[in-house]
């Protein structure tokens, strides 16, 4: 009949729609690759010097100590990076922020592995002088897109917020930060990247990683050793930024998610 009208559709389900290209293709790639270099490193020909560098439980070891050294300066990034971009946006402190911006893009434009030479100068060879240097080095994006994201919210809702009587603590947890964390995941997913990739040049100073078997496949002219070091580092910064981007997804406030 004319007058009827249908329904109002059910309303959807709360939580992020994940399809299933998203959660399969790139880790299928990557274990395609990996089981690739498996078999060629099978038929491969390798010499003692390739044999000793890759035998007893080295690759494995270079793999953990990799992995170890990028989620321990994610951690520390996220540690001084978070709530330094928060002090950073409050009245008291905003005259410091391009200060601030500035000292911490010092550390982008410095060459990876120059800084990491003064820093074993400084602090001598081993894993604290890697972990300083790639700290140092990810800082930059999450402390950017920390106070972009607190910048960018809309000041009505912060005025409102306040207008219901919460304090400047629950506005910053309740209001600003929520809004803020898709831009704040961005800048952490940077950060991961490029704390795996930086974490290579841990090797040169002592920090091992699979740095390790990459200097050791160019020092000792062996390519398979170096082929591996390339292809796991490539494999770990894929999945790292796989996991990183599902992250995105699954933390972002409901209020602000889009159709992925």
């Amino acid at each position: 009949m004319p007058g009827d009208q249908k329904p109002p559709p059910p309303p959807s389900r709360t939580g992020p729609r994940i399809r299933w290209q998203k959660l399969t293709l790139l880790p299928v790639f990557v274990v395609a690759v990996l089981l690739a270099t498996w078999l060629w490193f099978r038929q491969a020909d390798l010499d003692p010097i390739s044999r000793n560098a890759l035998s007893g439980g080295r690759v494995p070891e270079a793999l953990w100590q990799h992995v170890r050294l990028t989620a321990i300066s994610t951690f520390f990034v996220l540690v001084i990076a978070v709530p330094l971009g928060v002090l950073l946006t409050r009245r008291t402190f905003r005259k410091v922020a391009p200060a601030a911006m500035a000292f911490a893009g010092m550390g982008r434009a410095t060459p990876a592995i120059g800084l990491l030479a003064l820093l074993v100068i400084w602090l001598g060879v081993g894993h604290r002088s890697a972990l300083v240097g790639i700290i140092v080095y990810a800082i930059l994006p999450v402390l950017a897109n920390t106070i972009s994201g607190l910048r960018a919210n809309d000041p009505t809702l912060l005025e409102a917020a306040r207008g219901i009587g919460m304090s400047p603590m629950g506005v910053l947890t309740r209001v600003e930060l929520p809004l803020a964390v898709p831009l704040i995941l961005a800048g952490v997913r940077t950060a991961l990247v490029l704390n795996v990739g930086t974490a290579t040049l841990a090797a040169f100073g002592g920090g091992g990683g699979l740095g390790s078997l990459i200097t050791t496949g160019i020092t000792g002219q062996r390519m398979p050793v170096l082929v591996l070091g390339s292809v796991l580092t490539v494999a770990l910064a894929l999945l790292v930024d796989w996991l990183a981007s599902l992250a995105e997804l699954l933390l972002r406030p409901r209020g602000l998610e889009v159709g992925t």
